[in-house]
């Protein structure tokens, strides 16, 4: 029953600061502070089990539970975790704790509502990295929408009508493309061998002709590339990230997209493995041109929050490349660049909060010389610039070394232009530093350091995204045997388990 405490509890968090924040908004936060970690110490307690720590090594499923739910059309509450959804549990878990802790003085109004929808995007997404049942996934893909455009539309910025708008628009149209593949292979298994159902592990090898294949992969493409987002598919981003408050902008970045990535990775490549190959030369350009796209995008920006949005087109461009190169390694490094993003971006979001709490503007023609007034500020998004550009130490580097390093050996050309991105991201990363917290002090701002609240949550922000960058083997270790189980979706030989990934 973990797996469903899992998710009932941020549901029932979400209510319960609902209900409280007729008499005490600050109860309210702590609520949902509370629930997210009654989480955080059912996941260690889980994670800890000897049992399961066999199971990891064995790559098999940690924790299963199916329990029926409308038998009648083949629907069950089929929940699983293996090596890589527990690490994408534990980074939901982790952001949405920053997420709260760092809207505590920024959400003024209905902060009951607004931690309602906080949590159930949460319990959505959790969902989404735990259901082996396709009907449930789509269910819990639906629950991450509703509540952020909520978050979006209510408590955002200027135009957040028009973004919320935007973002509800896309994402719903690539959900329902995918509703439609779900559909669609459910009714070829249930012609085939005359059982309805939507069961993971039971639709897995459903024989089908290769241009069925094609076309219904193609349905779950496209929703999990909108989400990622991948060029052309992103104009949603900038604006969603943009006037989402602070937490939103956290959720987006660090664990929304990832789910996109996530379902490429557990639905496309195992159920549709031959199909998935003969797209996998174009889903690598589309990487590569995202990694340079959203760069050079980022240097052009005014926006200090809409900056930072066009890093994450950048930086998840590598995980494209990574999924759909055929190599193990880079395979490895993609699943550790959602980790390190997750945590690097969020953070700079949540000091763009900071800066926008503290001075009202996202000009960045409006800030400079910075550093004298707010030096421990200044040092943490060195830190967190530094960890973008990829320097190494930092998780960014060894995961985007590895993804480079896995798919140099297949496609030594769209290597060396994706490496290119390195470049351009050196140069924004320092820029922002430079132009925020360097030069002439604006005159009539006056600025306040960092709280201890404030330096408590990026203080553990800095020890994660460095733990992972000295570290990533206590990762690998737990990712790469579930990895073994996903197919490969090229025709490329697939490198042993260890085989260079000794980082």
């Amino acid at each position: 029953m973990i797996l469903l405490w899992l998710i009932i509890i941020p549901l029932l968090g979400g209510l319960a600061a609902l209900l409280i924040d007729r008499k005490n908004s600050n109860t309210a936060r702590w609520i949902s502070l509370a629930a997210l970690m009654i989480d955080a110490v059912l996941l260690i307690s889980f994670w800890s089990n000897s049992e399961i720590q066999i199971n990891l090594n064995r790559g098999s499923w940690l924790i299963e539970v199916t329990k029926p739910w409308i038998p009648q059309l083949g629907v069950s509450l089929h929940l699983a975790v293996d090596g890589l959804s527990l690490v994408l549990i534990a980074l939901t878990l982790f952001l949405g704790i920053l997420s709260v802790v760092c809207s505590w003085t920024e959400i003024r109004e209905r902060v009951g509502f607004f931690h309602l929808n906080l949590l159930w995007i949460l319990a959505g997404i959790l969902g989404v990295f735990m259901a082996l049942d396709l009907f449930l996934f789509y269910f819990f893909w639906e629950l991450m929408l509703i509540p952020m455009y909520f978050l979006i539309c209510i408590w955002g910025h200027e135009n957040r009508v028009y973004a919320s708008l935007k973002f509800f628009i896309f994402t719903q149209a690539g959900g329902l493309v995918m509703l439609i593949s779900i559909l669609s292979l459910y009714f070829i298994h249930g012609k085939n061998t005359g059982t309805y159902t939507f069961d993971y592990s039971l639709l897995l090898g459903t024989v089908m002709s290769s241009r069925a294949a094609f076309w219904i992969m193609l349905g779950f493409v496209i929703a999990f590339i909108v989400k990622i987002p991948v060029v052309p598919f992103h104009p949603w981003l900038p604006d969603a990230h943009t006037e989402a408050p602070t937490a939103g902008s956290v959720i987006l970045a660090g664990l929304l997209l990832k789910t996109g990535a996530y379902g490429l990775l557990r639905f496309v490549l195992p159920l549709f493995p031959d199909a998935a190959a003969s797209i996998s030369q174009a889903m690598m350009v589309l990487g590569v041109v995202g990694i340079l796209y959203g760069a050079v995008l980022a240097f052009g920006q005014t926006d200090l929050k809409r900056l930072v949005a066009y890093t994450s087109v950048s930086h998840m461009g590598f995980v494209m490349i990574g999924i759909f190169s055929g190599s193990r390694i880079a395979l490895s490094g993609a699943v550790l660049q959602m980790l390190a993003h997750g945590i690097s971006t969020g953070a700079l979001f949540v000091i763009v909060g900071m800066i926008q709490e503290r001075i009202h503007t996202r000009e960045i023609g409006n800030m400079g010389g910075f550093w004298s007034a707010t030096p421990r500020l200044g040092g943490v998004i060195l830190v967190f610039a530094l960890a973008s550009l990829g320097l190494p130490g930092f998780g960014n580097f060894v995961a985007e070394f590895m993804v480079l390093l896995g798919t140099y050996r297949t496609h030594g050309i769209l290597t060396a232009v994706a490496a290119a991105g390195l470049v351009l991201s050196a140069i924004y990363a320092l820029w922002i530093v430079q132009k925020v917290f360097h030069g002439e002090p604006r005159s009539g701002l006056k600025l306040t350091d960092l709280t201890s609240r404030e330096t408590g949550m990026m203080a553990i922000a800095i020890v994660t995204i460095l733990w992972l960058g000295f570290f990533p083997r206590t990762v690998q270790n737990i990712v790469e045997p579930a990895l073994h189980t996903v197919q490969c979706c090229t025709s490329s030989e697939v490198p042993a388990p260890d085989q260079g990934s000794g980082i």
